[in-house]
Parts: C-alpha cells; sequence; structure tokens
C-alpha cells in the first residue's frame, strides 16, 4: 500500500509517497504559482511518475500547508504543525524544538520526548524573515536567491536591518548599498535581524532552550547563512533534516498511513 502527503505551501508545493513499512519512495518540490489546483496535481503526478505507482495505487492521501483548506472535499486536511511535528519524528527523533520557515510564516514548535506537540508559535501576520522576505531581498540586492547562503560565508560585524516589514526592509537595503557596504556586510545583517525574530518567537513558548535538541524544516533551511545566524543566536546547534523543505508532507504520508491502519 501507498501513502501520499501533500504541503501546499505559498511558495511551492511539495510532495512525499511512502510505503506500508514508511519508507520514502519518492519526493517533489514544484512552485505553487497562482493555481493550487494544477501545482498539486503537478506535485502528485512527479512522485507518482518518480516510483512508477498509478495514482489508484494510492491507498490515502493527507493535505496541509497554507493552502490545504482551498482544496478541502477533495482531500483530507490537516494542521501544518501536527505534519511537521510528526515528519521530524520520523527523520530526528528526539528533537524538542523544531524551527520551520517557509514561503510566508515562521513557527517555533515546542515536542516532548515522544515527539507529541506542547506548544507553538507562529509568525503569520507578515512574511518578515520567510523566503517571501528574503526573494525580496535578493532583488533589491540584485543576487540570485540561491547564491545568498554563499555570501553571508566569511562576513562579520553587528550590522542588523533595523525593520524587518518587507517593504521597509528593501528600502533600507538600497539605502546601505548607496552607502557602500558590501553585498555580503548587507546580507550578514539580513541574517543576524532574521534571527533575532527567530529567537523572539521562540522565546514566546520556551524561555530557557539550554540543551534542548533543535532541528530546522522549511525552505529557508537550506540557507546556510540563515541557520548559522540562528545557531549563534540560539547558542546552540540546528540540527537540518534530509529534504527540509518536504517535512510537512512527510508528515502528511504518515499521518495517512497510520489513520488508514487506524480505521
Amino acid at each position: 500500500m501507498y501513502y501520499l502527503g501533500i504541503d501546499i505551501g505559498s511558495l511551492t508545493c511539495d510532495a512525499v509517497l511512502i510505503d506500508d513499512s514508511e519508507k520514502i519512495l519518492a519526493s517533489s518540490v514544484v512552485p505553487t504559482g497562482a493555481r493550487n489546483r494544477e501545482a498539486i496535481t503537478r506535485a502528485a503526478d512527479e512522485v507518482l511518475r518518480s516510483a512508477c505507482i498509478s495514482e489508484k495505487e494510492v491507498t490515502a492521501t493527507v493535505s496541509t500547508g497554507y493552502g490545504r483548506k482551498r482544496v478541502e472535499g477533495r482531500l483530507t486536511a490537516v494542521t501544518e504543525i501536527t505534519c511537521h511535528a510528526r515528519g521530524i519524528k520520523a527523520l530526528l527523533p528526539g528533537t524538542r524544538l523544531l524551527i520551520d520557515i517557509g514561503g510566508q510564516d515562521s513557527k517555533a514548535i515546542e515536542l516532548d520526548e515522544n515527539g507529541q506537540v506542547v506548544d507553538f508559535a507562529m509568525n503569520d501576520k507578515c512574511a518578515a524573515g520567510t523566503g517571501r522576505f528574503l526573494e525580496a531581498m535578493a532583488r533589491a540586492l540584485q543576487v540570485d536567491i540561491e547564491v545568498m547562503s554563499e555570501l553571508d560565508n566569511g562576513a562579520r560585524g553587528d550590522l542588523t536591518i533595523s525593520s524587518m516589514c518587507t517593504v521597509f526592509a528593501e528600502s533600507e537595503v538600497v539605502s546601505l548599498i548607496a552607502e557602500g557596504l558590501k553585498v555580503n556586510e548587507i546580507v550578514h545583517g539580513l541574517n543576524r535581524s532574521i534571527a533575532s525574530r527567530t529567537l523572539s518567537l521562540i522565546k514566546r513558548i520556551i524561555p530557557d532552550i539550554a540543551g534542548f535538541p533543535i532541528a530546522m524544516s522549511g525552505g529557508v533551511a537550506r540557507n546556510s547563512g540563515v541557520v548559522r545566524a540562528i545557531s549563534n543566536a540560539m547558542k546552540s546547534k540546528v540540527v537540518i533534516p534530509p529534504m527540509p523543505d518536504t517535512i510537512g508532507a512527510l508528515g502528511a504520508a504518515l499521518i495517512a498511513r497510520e489513520r488508514y491502519s487506524h480505521n
């Protein structure tokens, strides 16, 4: 039997296919664009084709993410918090704090020793520090978003971007360029600002994170500069799981399997 999880985010739609033994058979990440249903179809088709599985062979499917409510009726929907917790438990058991930074929101999820959600905090009111924020900053700096993490390597200094509002931060970055600051220094400052905001989010649920095993998921987890800045701000190691941007989809697939088994 096969189980499919789909995470419908604002920037990407991710899919993971697993079998009865919880082995990951295939995964895909496709741009969401303006049409959620088309992105879901593309992501699902990619994993099915990769695993040589037909749609009829999929026993159960669960959706999660920003766009899950827009496709209810077609797919069973489960919250992002639950799916991310289940996904990280499978890949990094023992994680007690999961930081998830996606396209349009940031989440801090506290887990108990069994991987169950204890508490969580979200920043979903603005795009500050998220994938969309980084894309806007990359445009202002006229660099490719894919190389931004490399630009932070070796950068020093205590520059921070004072405004985390995307519009004002973009204006501030343009001003810093005009003042002659190097691009890598500005990127370093952006990463420090994201780290500071992330730490504030975490402290809403965990005032003292000393000794907590910490993991990070979401597309921003692939940005080594941001991860390094968050690790430095927390004075703790941050572990990145394999395929960090598909943790929610993996959790959804695992939940699909568990629900089918229980029924």
